[in-house]
């Protein structure tokens, strides 16, 4: 089963980067061997793939990031491994982070910690003079300036994926005149072929194929909605609570991007026609509601990166039997 962290898509290690000499000019065009555009072709659904990490470390570096934007980037490449491995140690997620245009001079070496928890939500922004403060800084959220207000990350990652750079650039010049709106260009935040994708923070609901200047998706999350038609999912929760959470949407109409609370995911016995079963229990206006629905593996193979040496196959979610409401205890 390919790694969840990655949108089940198999990248491997000797992938080689694909990184552009000058980033003035697009990485690649987006030609049919692209895999965005074999995805929408598709028809290929982003349901359930945001990723799992619950807490993250933003980190901003201008310049151009390599494949790993940490270690191949302006960033202290002696400090790099070792907040690496402290960021490892204490859950969090790294994601590089710059303002859309690569200005250098805008760089306030800014670094922000955020925990997407539902119902505990926050973000808080702190600066650096060196990049070796950040391997005693705080990580907890003890240190630095609340942020309310939707922040979105627009993954722009030429060196890890063509599509990011080529869908994603512009999308984040756009974003600020559809808002306004606190947009970054960030680092890979897998799901290469749903570019152009977003992380919002604080709340962690990621999109994938966001079209135009994304202004229906500033508009939604300044009303406190999702928008549920490019909706990959809320980054923390499981995949099963993903995509049941998204289905009860689909069919209840709420939008509110703390509606429908995931309360339980239980693994059911796997079906006969194989793949893998879930119970999964939300929180209703009315009372708790579950929905049970079966993952399955896509029954075609193919490159799922435009990295990709070897095809790859990925989940797809399918409920059974309706929503229903969860019978009191006898």
């Amino acid at each position: 089963m390919p790694d969840p962290a990655d949108d089940f898509c198999l990248v491997p290690d000797d992938a080689p980067p694909l990184v552009a000499a000058d980033r003035s000019t697009p990485v690649g065009r987006l030609d049919e061997g692209r895999c965005s555009v074999r995805a929408l072709a598709a028809g290929d659904s982003p349901m359930a793939t945001a990723p799992p990490a619950r807490r993250w470390l933003l980190v901003e570096q201008p310049g151009p990031w390599g494949r790993d934007a940490l270690l191949q980037s302006r960033f202290d490449a002696a400090v790099a491994p070792l907040l690496a491995a402290r960021a490892r140690d204490a859950g969090l997620r790294i994601q590089m982070v710059r303002r859309p245009g690569d200005r250098l001079s805008d760089s306030g070496r800014r670094w922000a910690v955020a925990d997407v928890t539902p119902g505990g939500t926050w973000l808080r922004w702190s600066t650096r003079e060196t990049d070796a403060e950040l391997l005693d800084a705080p990580l907890d959220g003890s240190v630095g300036v609340d942020h309310t207000d939707p922040t979105y990350l627009v993954c722009t990652h030429g060196g890890h994926d063509a599509c990011c750079a080529v869908r994603g650039r512009p999308l984040a010049r756009a974003l600020p005149a559809a808002g306004p709106a606190d947009v970054w260009e960030t680092s890979h935040l897998g799901g290469d072929r749903f570019a152009a994708n977003v992380l919002v923070l604080p709340t962690g609901h990621v999109y994938g194929q966001v079209p135009g200047d994304g202004a229906d998706l500033v508009g939604a999350h300044g009303r406190g909605e999702v928008l549920l038609d490019h909706l990959r999912g809320r980054a923390g929760l499981t995949p099963p609570a993903q995509a049941a959470q998204q289905l009860a949407r689909a069919e209840l109409g709420l939008l509110g991007v703390e509606d429908l609370p995931v309360r339980s995911v239980r693994a059911l016995p796997a079906p006969d026609t194989g793949g893998e079963r879930w119970a999964v229990t939300l929180g209703g206006p009315d009372g708790d509601l579950v929905l049970t629905l079966d993952a399955r593996l896509s029954a075609e193979s193919r490159l799922l990166t435009c990295a990709a040496l070897r095809p790859g196959r990925w989940r797809t979610w399918h409920p059974v039997g309706p929503l229903a409401p969860v019978a009191p205890p006898v």
